[in-house]
């Protein structure tokens, strides 16, 4: 499968990303109460499939109840481009909302029952498995 580097940003543009994906990917919209509040659509990917190409001094974050989620957001717009998702903390969630105008991958959107996450969660650890070391990175 051909992968190739796909960029975007917060709603400002200060911060800025790129993250390596097939033409196609399949995507998570979550119905927990964080997602379902911002409408974060979860492409999760291997960390070393993820580059912060600019704005790590503009990302503030958040975390909730375990603290093992590390919600990023940016500091001037309040945008939420990627974050370390708590079921994959050897990843990165991508939101593919964020991808900049044509260049986000074509994108199958499947519903996950985050408000059920204890039960769910183990459905989403293959994502954060990185091919180019095959195994978690």
């Amino acid at each position: 499968m051909v992968k190739t580097w796909r960029t975007g940003s917060c709603h400002c543009g200060d911060v800025r990303f790129e993250v390596l994906c097939a033409d196609t990917a399949e995507v998570e919209a979550c119905n927990c109460s964080m997602c379902a509040r911002t409408g974060f659509v979860h492409l999760i990917v291997p960390q070393d499939h993820f580059r912060l190409l600019a704005g790590a001094e503009c990302l503030t974050s958040y975390r909730f109840n375990t603290g093992v989620a590390n919600h990023t957001f940016c500091s001037r717009c309040g945008v939420k481009p990627f974050y370390t998702p708590r079921s994959n903390p050897d990843g990165i969630s991508v939101n593919a909302n964020c991808f900049d105008p044509g260049k986000a991958p074509d994108l199958t959107i499947v519903p996950f029952d985050g408000q059920n996450w204890e039960a769910n969660a183990a459905k989403l650890a293959h994502k954060s498995v990185s091919p180019l070391k095959g195994k978690h990175p």
